[in-house]
């Protein structure tokens, strides 16, 4: 899945050149919704929402970005938002968590609380 492109990457990574890195704030802080999926590897709800998310991205194309954050790998960001089960969805905008929610979810039920978001 090309378009999930995973925009976050650890800091401490010496071959990410500067200019491709952008830290998690700098994508939470879109002028268009983000829609943060928190997923684990080994989960298998968050697995079939993979082809549920290629359809929301799909149906929304520019209007949203669409981010999958592994929790075992990024812990802390787990941490700081809260994910007490996986998969988690969150939607940010200018830097604001402005929807949370876990378990798996259908796309319709997505498209229609990310629109809610786009301008």
């Amino acid at each position: 899945m090309n378009f999930f492109k995973n925009l976050f990457i650890k800091k401490d990574n010496p071959n990410i050149q500067k200019h491709e890195t952008m830290t998690f704030e700098e994508i939470i802080a879109s002028e268009k919704p983000v829609l943060i999926d928190f997923f684990a590897t080994w989960c298998g709800p968050c697995q079939m929402m993979a082809p549920i998310l290629q359809q929301v991205k799909q149906e929304l194309g520019e209007e949203v970005k669409i981010l999958k954050v592994d929790v075992d790998k990024y812990q802390s960001l787990a941490q700081r938002y809260q994910v007490q089960g996986v998969p988690t969805f969150a939607i940010f905008k200018k830097g604001e968590l402005l929807w949370k929610q876990s378990g798996a979810r259908p796309k319709e039920e997505l498209v229609k609380i990310i629109s809610q978001y786009i301008d």
